[in-house]
């Protein structure tokens, strides 16, 4: 073994390590379980996290309920990206305040929303004047959490 594959193998296992650490000491278990107080770990999402408990959302609904794709894979894939992504963001300070959506989050979260209110009769390709498409998240944006 050449001595530059040993150092690029030592730092990864260094990278591994100190990833694993930062899960251990950022609680990271806790965002793999449904409890939404998870969710409220990091300072910028307590108002959110405020905003769902006083809401009727919160006797009905997780913030995976609403967040997450429905099964098994997709859920925990995508929570596992989120991890990455909601960590690398607070970690170097990179993030709106207050905190926006990613589109492809939006996504799902659209989906779940039409998933729990099928009885509606809109849908998220409707016409309306003025835009492309009609979104839940454009008339209630603070549903869940205001």
């Amino acid at each position: 073994m050449t001595r530059s594959r040993m150092l690029l193998g030592a730092g990864l296992v260094l990278v591994v390590l100190l990833a694993g650490l930062g899960f251990v000491l950022a609680d990271g278990i806790a965002y793999l379980r449904e409890d939404p107080a998870a969710c409220a770990n990091c300072h910028v999402m307590q108002a959110t996290y405020d905003g769902w408990l006083a809401s009727n959302h919160a006797a009905r609904a997780t913030c995976s309920d609403c967040h997450s794709p429905e099964s098994f894979f997709a859920k925990y894939a995508n929570k596992a990206s989120n991890g990455f992504w909601h960590t690398l963001a607070f970690t170097t300070g990179n993030y709106d305040e207050p905190i926006t959506i990613r589109p492809e989050s939006l996504e799902i979260t659209e989906s779940r929303c039409l998933g729990c209110h099928s009885d509606l009769e809109i849908s998220a390709t409707s016409s309306h004047p003025g835009r492309e498409t009609l979104t839940c998240e454009l008339c209630h944006r603070t549903v869940g959490h205001p």
